[in-house]
């Protein structure tokens, strides 16, 4: 029994892997005993009777975080619950995911908190709370932060709509501060966006769909970084996907404003053009935009100004999907295929769909450790939830460490077929596409949810 684990504990092995974190990559095995790494290296002696997870040319790799997913419990279980949601996330190789509050009854005080994390107690991935920045989500009057930070909520957003009164912003950066909690914000000016079904470009005009122009994330970016300066409280820019969003976010963070942001898979695998049939599949907010701001947007991811990549993943039922591109609510799903969508956009360089050869929407090529750092680590520290923030996420897999890990087949291809992903909605964007990169195996507290890519339960 290898020093420090615990006798009478099952043991884990992780076999033949290559360990990838913040610390670097090298060859090594691990091994897990109850909820705990116990031992990290290369050719480790596997006691007798130990369960054995091959990783043979893979990249094993702390657990992924997702800053932002739409779970829908309570209220929508029609669309999705915790418990399919999570195992969705379990077999992207997720761990931890952070659900958005916009439910039935919105995560608005105590109450709801703790009713959504009983919900989720029998989760397969840890599932952290989301709470509303004004009461309601209807952007009057502040909701109770004091309450929900009280009991551990650590991230506050309106998600879905964006606080338009720059006032009660102001007010909720001020009051975040004090707390110590991070405002998440939907940049979105209402007014320059209301009627908008797609990105304001060259292909709204050729559909004759109105647009959403890129004017309505800046402009509200614009505000929020003045009042992040103004208060000093920390903001965190959901789904980021405008070319000039990320201009006013590099020069925040070189005036040392305590800011973070996202991108999220899809703004940086497709663009407006995959509306020119009027699917309304690709039909999101904030819109797919054109080639220069996919492009842009992963040369952010590349250069490290993003700092994390976020799946907003939003199911919805078929009689919210199936109909006129005009009806059909915003939103797409994307546990189970963030990664792999990243791996062709970033690591393959692989032209966003609906671009013709010569619009260079082109290759970063990062590395996956790099890209590793945007899905793990990265998102793990802006949730307060990092192994050096007390909590058990991001890594790194180190002896001691909690056991929290993905294994990632990098080569490995599969075919998305809606029919067979977890979640109760199968509005993918990606239906009968073959991606590369495959989720072999997750474990999540010790325990192995995902085997094989098979949910364990």
């Amino acid at each position: 029994m290898p020093e420090g684990s615990n006798a009478g504990e099952p043991l884990l092995a992780i076999l033949g892997g290559t360990v990838v974190d913040a610390l670097g990559e090298r060859r090594a095995d691990v091994l897990v005993a109850g909820t705990a790494i116990v031992e990290v290296g290369e050719g480790l002696e596997v006691p007798t009777g130990a369960r054995r997870l091959d990783a043979e040319g893979c990249v094993v790799a702390p657990g992924l975080v997702d800053l932002h997913a739409h779970l829908r419990e309570p209220g929508f279980e029609e669309s999705e619950t915790l418990e399919t949601g999570a195992r969705a996330a379990a077999l992207g190789g997720y761990t931890a995911v952070v659900a958005m509050p916009n439910t039935d009854p919105p995560v608005d005080g105590a109450a709801v908190v703790h009713h959504v994390r009983t919900l989720a107690a029998k989760a397969t991935c840890r599932v952290e709370v989301a709470g509303c920045i004004t009461a309601g989500r209807g952007g009057e009057r502040l909701a109770p932060m004091a309450e929900m930070a009280e009991v551990g909520v650590r991230i506050f957003t309106d998600d879905g709509a964006g606080v338009q009164d720059g006032d009660l912003m102001r007010r909720a950066l001020e009051y975040a501060r004090g707390l110590g909690v991070t405002l998440a914000q939907h940049c979105e000016d209402a007014s320059l966006a209301a009627g908008g079904h797609m990105h304001e470009g060259s292909w709204s005009s050729r559909l004759g769909v109105p647009g959403i122009p890129a004017a309505a994330e800046e402009a509200m970016v614009a505000r929020d970084i003045a009042l992040a300066r103004l208060t000093g409280g920390r903001l965190h820019l959901l789904h980021v996907s405008s070319a000039g969003s990320l201009g006013l976010v590099a020069a925040a963070k070189a005036e040392g404003i305590a800011l973070s942001a996202e991108v999220a898979p899809h703004h940086l695998a497709l663009s407006d053009a995959a509306l020119a049939g009027f699917d309304p599949v690709f039909k999101v907010n904030p819109p797919l935009r054109s080639p220069r701001h996919v492009l842009a947007l992963r040369e952010a991811c590349a250069s490290g100004l993003v700092d994390a990549i976020a799946t907003d993943h939003a199911p919805h039922p078929p009689e919210a999907k199936d109909l006129p591109l005009e009806h059909a609510a915003f939103g797409m799903l994307g546990l189970q295929t963030a990664l792999p969508v990243a791996i062709g956009a970033l690591c393959r360089g692989l032209p966003a769909f609906g671009t013709a050869p010569d619009d260079h929407a082109g290759p970063s090529h990062m590395s996956l450790a790099n890209l590793l750092g945007l899905l793990s680590w990265g998102p793990a520290r802006i949730a307060g939830i990092a192994l050096d923030q007390g909590g058990d996420q991001g890594g790194p897999l180190v002896a001691g460490g909690p056991a929290n890990i993905c294994v990632i087949d990098p080569g490995a291809t599969w075919t998305v077929d809606p029919a067979q992903l977890a979640s109760r909605s199968s509005n993918t964007p990606y239906a009968g596409w073959e991606l590369q990169g495959a989720l072999r195996h997750t474990v999540f507290r010790g325990e192995p949810v995902v085997v094989d890519g098979q949910a364990q339960r």
